[in-house]
Protein backbone atom coordinates (compact mmCIF):
# COMPACT_ATOMS: atom_id res chain seq x y z
CA UNK A 1 0.00 0.00 0.00
CA UNK A 2 1.20 3.49 -0.87
CA UNK A 3 0.66 5.63 2.23
CA UNK A 4 1.41 9.30 1.69
CA UNK A 5 1.45 11.91 4.46
CA UNK A 6 0.99 15.46 3.17
CA UNK A 7 1.90 18.43 5.31
CA UNK A 8 3.41 21.88 4.94
CA UNK A 9 2.71 25.57 5.25
CA UNK A 10 -0.86 26.82 5.39
CA UNK A 11 -1.74 28.25 1.98
CA UNK A 12 0.93 26.26 0.15
CA UNK A 13 -1.56 24.18 -1.86
CA UNK A 14 -2.44 21.07 0.14
CA UNK A 15 -6.07 21.14 -1.03
CA UNK A 16 -4.94 21.26 -4.66
CA UNK A 17 -2.66 18.28 -4.06
CA UNK A 18 -5.46 16.26 -2.46
CA UNK A 19 -7.75 16.98 -5.43
CA UNK A 20 -5.04 15.89 -7.87
CA UNK A 21 -4.35 12.68 -5.92
CA UNK A 22 -8.06 11.81 -5.82
CA UNK A 23 -8.18 12.18 -9.60
CA UNK A 24 -5.44 9.56 -10.00
CA UNK A 25 -7.00 7.02 -7.66
CA UNK A 26 -5.78 7.86 -4.16
CA UNK A 27 -8.16 7.57 -1.21
CA UNK A 28 -7.70 10.90 0.56
CA UNK A 29 -8.45 12.25 4.03
CA UNK A 30 -7.92 15.90 4.95
CA UNK A 31 -7.00 17.34 8.37
CA UNK A 32 -6.46 14.18 10.40
CA UNK A 33 -4.68 14.49 13.78
CA UNK A 34 -1.37 12.59 13.94
CA UNK A 35 -2.59 10.40 16.82
CA UNK A 36 -5.31 8.93 14.57
CA UNK A 37 -3.01 8.16 11.63
CA UNK A 38 -1.82 4.69 12.89
CA UNK A 39 -5.42 3.59 13.51
CA UNK A 40 -6.49 4.83 10.09
CA UNK A 41 -3.50 3.08 8.47
CA UNK A 42 -4.52 -0.22 10.12
CA UNK A 43 -8.06 0.16 8.76
CA UNK A 44 -6.70 0.79 5.26
CA UNK A 45 -4.42 -2.26 5.43
CA UNK A 46 -7.38 -4.48 6.30
CA UNK A 47 -9.69 -3.03 3.65
CA UNK A 48 -9.87 -4.31 0.10
CA UNK A 49 -8.74 -2.05 -2.71
CA UNK A 50 -7.06 0.54 -0.48
CA UNK A 51 -3.72 0.40 -2.26
CA UNK A 52 -3.12 4.16 -2.52
CA UNK A 53 -3.87 6.37 0.47
CA UNK A 54 -3.04 10.01 1.14
CA UNK A 55 -3.73 11.99 4.31
CA UNK A 56 -3.24 15.65 5.14
CA UNK A 57 -2.14 16.57 8.63
CA UNK A 58 -1.06 20.08 9.51
CA UNK A 59 -1.12 22.90 12.01
CA UNK A 60 -4.92 23.01 11.96
CA UNK A 61 -4.73 20.11 14.43
CA UNK A 62 -3.52 22.52 17.12
CA UNK A 63 -1.77 20.87 20.04
CA UNK A 64 -2.47 17.44 18.56
CA UNK A 65 -0.17 18.25 15.63
CA UNK A 66 2.87 18.42 17.92
CA UNK A 67 3.00 14.61 17.99
CA UNK A 68 3.58 14.21 14.23
CA UNK A 69 7.29 13.38 14.54
CA UNK A 70 6.56 10.59 16.99
CA UNK A 71 3.74 9.26 14.83
CA UNK A 72 5.99 9.11 11.76
CA UNK A 73 8.66 7.18 13.66
CA UNK A 74 6.04 4.80 15.03
CA UNK A 75 4.63 4.14 11.55
CA UNK A 76 8.07 3.48 10.10
CA UNK A 77 9.01 1.10 12.91
CA UNK A 78 5.78 -0.84 12.30
CA UNK A 79 6.96 -1.70 8.81
CA UNK A 80 4.44 0.44 6.96
CA UNK A 81 6.01 1.99 3.88
CA UNK A 82 5.19 5.68 4.13
CA UNK A 83 6.24 8.79 2.23
CA UNK A 84 6.03 12.42 3.27
CA UNK A 85 5.22 15.26 0.91
CA UNK A 86 6.03 18.73 2.20
CA UNK A 87 4.51 21.81 0.55
CA UNK A 88 6.12 25.20 0.89
CA UNK A 89 5.97 28.68 -0.62
CA UNK A 90 7.68 32.01 -0.13
CA UNK A 91 6.43 34.15 2.76
CA UNK A 92 5.13 36.91 0.52
CA UNK A 93 3.21 34.38 -1.59
CA UNK A 94 1.57 32.77 1.44
CA UNK A 95 0.60 36.17 2.85
CA UNK A 96 -0.82 37.26 -0.51
CA UNK A 97 -2.89 34.09 -0.80
CA UNK A 98 -4.35 34.57 2.66
CA UNK A 99 -5.20 38.18 1.94
CA UNK A 100 -6.91 37.19 -1.30
CA UNK A 101 -9.04 34.48 0.34
CA UNK A 102 -9.62 36.56 3.50
CA UNK A 103 -9.32 33.41 5.57
CA UNK A 104 -7.84 33.42 9.05
CA UNK A 105 -4.51 31.68 9.52
CA UNK A 106 -4.67 28.72 11.98
CA UNK A 107 -2.08 30.48 14.15
CA UNK A 108 -3.80 33.86 13.97
CA UNK A 109 -4.56 34.04 17.68
CA UNK A 110 -1.13 32.84 18.79
CA UNK A 111 0.50 35.43 16.52
CA UNK A 112 -1.87 38.18 17.76
CA UNK A 113 -3.28 38.72 14.27
CA UNK A 114 0.08 39.09 12.51
CA UNK A 115 0.16 37.11 9.27
CA UNK A 116 3.93 37.32 9.04
CA UNK A 117 4.21 36.23 12.65
CA UNK A 118 1.91 33.27 11.97
CA UNK A 119 3.97 32.18 8.95
CA UNK A 120 7.22 32.48 10.92
CA UNK A 121 5.76 30.46 13.79
CA UNK A 122 4.46 27.77 11.46
CA UNK A 123 7.83 27.45 9.73
CA UNK A 124 9.47 26.86 13.08
CA UNK A 125 6.91 24.24 14.11
CA UNK A 126 7.30 22.39 10.79
CA UNK A 127 11.08 22.53 10.51
CA UNK A 128 11.69 18.98 11.81
CA UNK A 129 9.10 17.28 9.58
CA UNK A 130 10.35 19.23 6.59
CA UNK A 131 13.77 17.63 7.12
CA UNK A 132 12.13 14.19 7.07
CA UNK A 133 10.18 14.79 3.82
CA UNK A 134 10.66 12.44 0.88
CA UNK A 135 9.15 14.98 -1.53
CA UNK A 136 9.32 18.76 -1.40
CA UNK A 137 7.34 21.13 -3.61
CA UNK A 138 7.70 24.91 -3.53
CA UNK A 139 4.45 26.22 -5.02
CA UNK A 140 5.42 29.91 -5.07
CA UNK A 141 5.25 30.17 -8.86
CA UNK A 142 2.78 27.35 -9.46
CA UNK A 143 -0.59 27.58 -11.12
CA UNK A 144 -3.18 25.01 -10.10
CA UNK A 145 -2.59 23.21 -13.40
CA UNK A 146 1.17 23.05 -12.88
CA UNK A 147 0.70 21.77 -9.32
CA UNK A 148 -1.55 18.98 -10.59
CA UNK A 149 0.93 18.13 -13.35
CA UNK A 150 3.73 17.92 -10.77
CA UNK A 151 1.70 15.64 -8.48
CA UNK A 152 0.85 13.36 -11.40
CA UNK A 153 4.49 13.12 -12.45
CA UNK A 154 5.52 12.20 -8.90
CA UNK A 155 2.82 9.72 -7.94
CA UNK A 156 1.48 8.15 -11.13
CA UNK A 157 3.59 5.56 -12.90
CA UNK A 158 1.89 6.25 -16.21
CA UNK A 159 0.91 9.97 -16.42
CA UNK A 160 -1.46 9.10 -19.26
CA UNK A 161 -3.66 7.38 -16.67
CA UNK A 162 -4.49 10.71 -15.05
CA UNK A 163 -7.25 11.26 -17.61
CA UNK A 164 -10.13 9.00 -18.57
CA UNK A 165 -11.11 9.18 -22.22
CA UNK A 166 -14.76 8.33 -22.68
CA UNK A 167 -15.70 7.30 -26.20
CA UNK A 168 -19.37 7.29 -27.05
CA UNK A 169 -21.68 6.87 -30.02
CA UNK A 170 -25.08 8.49 -30.41
CA UNK A 171 -27.80 9.20 -32.93
CA UNK A 172 -28.52 12.79 -33.92
CA UNK A 173 -32.20 11.89 -34.31
CA UNK A 174 -32.29 11.44 -30.51
CA UNK A 175 -30.39 14.65 -29.80
CA UNK A 176 -26.70 15.48 -29.67
CA UNK A 177 -24.51 14.54 -26.70
CA UNK A 178 -24.53 17.27 -24.07
CA UNK A 179 -21.58 15.84 -22.15
CA UNK A 180 -19.21 15.65 -25.12
CA UNK A 181 -16.05 17.73 -25.33
CA UNK A 182 -15.48 16.68 -28.92
CA UNK A 183 -18.28 15.75 -31.36
CA UNK A 184 -17.51 14.04 -34.66
CA UNK A 185 -20.34 13.81 -37.19
CA UNK A 186 -19.93 10.72 -39.41
CA UNK A 187 -23.22 11.15 -41.29
CA UNK A 188 -21.11 12.15 -44.31
CA UNK A 189 -20.29 8.46 -44.88
CA UNK A 190 -22.35 5.80 -46.69
CA UNK A 191 -25.10 4.52 -44.40
CA UNK A 192 -25.41 0.72 -43.78
CA UNK A 193 -29.04 1.28 -42.83
CA UNK A 194 -29.92 1.42 -46.53
CA UNK A 195 -28.33 -1.98 -47.15
CA UNK A 196 -31.09 -4.51 -46.48
CA UNK A 197 -28.86 -7.24 -45.09
CA UNK A 198 -27.12 -4.77 -42.73
CA UNK A 199 -29.89 -2.52 -41.42
CA UNK A 200 -30.79 -4.83 -38.52
CA UNK A 201 -27.16 -5.26 -37.45
CA UNK A 202 -24.99 -2.75 -35.55
CA UNK A 203 -21.50 -1.34 -35.67
CA UNK A 204 -20.47 -3.90 -33.05
CA UNK A 205 -20.64 -6.58 -35.74
CA UNK A 206 -17.98 -7.29 -38.33
CA UNK A 207 -20.39 -7.11 -41.25
CA UNK A 208 -21.27 -3.47 -40.51
CA UNK A 209 -17.72 -2.43 -39.61
CA UNK A 210 -16.36 -4.03 -42.78
CA UNK A 211 -18.94 -2.14 -44.84
CA UNK A 212 -18.28 1.22 -43.15
CA UNK A 213 -14.51 0.98 -43.59
CA UNK A 214 -14.66 -0.44 -47.11
CA UNK A 215 -14.93 3.12 -48.43
CA UNK A 216 -11.83 5.21 -49.04
CA UNK A 217 -13.38 8.29 -47.42
CA UNK A 218 -14.02 6.31 -44.21
CA UNK A 219 -10.40 5.15 -44.05
CA UNK A 220 -9.16 8.70 -44.68
CA UNK A 221 -11.49 10.17 -42.05
CA UNK A 222 -10.36 7.58 -39.49
CA UNK A 223 -6.71 8.43 -40.11
CA UNK A 224 -7.36 12.15 -39.73
CA UNK A 225 -9.32 11.60 -36.50
CA UNK A 226 -6.52 9.46 -35.08
CA UNK A 227 -3.98 12.17 -35.94
CA UNK A 228 -6.20 14.84 -34.36
CA UNK A 229 -6.63 12.88 -31.11
CA UNK A 230 -2.90 12.12 -30.98
CA UNK A 231 -2.34 15.88 -31.11
CA UNK A 232 -5.11 16.96 -28.73
CA UNK A 233 -4.89 14.43 -25.90
CA UNK A 234 -1.38 15.40 -24.69
CA UNK A 235 -2.55 19.03 -24.64
CA UNK A 236 -5.58 18.13 -22.51
CA UNK A 237 -3.32 16.10 -20.20
CA UNK A 238 -0.96 19.04 -19.82
CA UNK A 239 -3.88 21.29 -18.86
CA UNK A 240 -4.86 18.85 -16.12
CA UNK A 241 -8.12 17.62 -17.62
CA UNK A 242 -9.32 14.47 -15.85
CA UNK A 243 -12.03 13.38 -18.31
CA UNK A 244 -12.34 13.83 -22.05
CA UNK A 245 -15.52 12.79 -23.84
CA UNK A 246 -15.26 12.17 -27.57
CA UNK A 247 -18.64 11.47 -29.17
CA UNK A 248 -19.33 10.04 -32.62
CA UNK A 249 -22.74 10.73 -34.09
CA UNK A 250 -24.65 9.32 -37.03
CA UNK A 251 -28.35 9.43 -37.85
CA UNK A 252 -29.63 6.61 -35.65
CA UNK A 253 -26.61 5.82 -33.47
CA UNK A 254 -26.44 2.15 -34.46
CA UNK A 255 -24.10 1.75 -37.42
CA UNK A 256 -21.47 4.31 -38.49
CA UNK A 257 -21.04 6.05 -35.14
CA UNK A 258 -20.73 2.72 -33.31
CA UNK A 259 -18.16 1.42 -35.78
CA UNK A 260 -16.02 4.55 -35.47
CA UNK A 261 -16.33 4.65 -31.67
CA UNK A 262 -15.19 1.04 -31.40
CA UNK A 263 -12.14 1.54 -33.63
CA UNK A 264 -11.08 4.75 -31.85
CA UNK A 265 -11.61 3.10 -28.45
CA UNK A 266 -9.24 0.27 -29.36
CA UNK A 267 -6.77 2.70 -30.94
CA UNK A 268 -6.49 4.84 -27.79
CA UNK A 269 -6.53 1.86 -25.41
CA UNK A 270 -3.60 0.34 -27.29
CA UNK A 271 -1.69 3.56 -26.58
CA UNK A 272 -2.02 3.04 -22.85
CA UNK A 273 -4.84 5.51 -22.18
CA UNK A 274 -7.63 4.76 -19.71
CA UNK A 275 -10.68 4.51 -21.94
CA UNK A 276 -14.35 3.74 -21.52
CA UNK A 277 -16.94 3.25 -24.20
CA UNK A 278 -20.69 3.75 -24.30
CA UNK A 279 -23.14 3.34 -27.16
CA UNK A 280 -25.98 5.61 -26.08
CA UNK A 281 -28.58 4.86 -28.72
CA UNK A 282 -27.62 1.43 -30.02
CA UNK A 283 -30.82 -0.10 -28.55
CA UNK A 284 -33.09 2.90 -29.08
Amino acid sequence: MKFLIITGLSGAGKSGVINALEDIGFYCIDNIPPQLIPTFADICLQAKGMDKVAIVTDIRGGELFSDLDGTIESLKSSGLEISILFLDAADEVLIKRYKETRRKHPLDERSHGSLQGAVDMERELLSSVRDKADYYIDTSDFSLGLLKETVISLFLENPGNSMVVKIMSFGFKYGSSREADLVFDVRCLPNPFWVEELKRHTGLEDCVRDYVFSFEQSKELLKKLQDLLDFLIPLYLKEGKTQLVAAFGCTGGKHRSVAFAEVIYRYLSDRGLRCRINHRDIHA
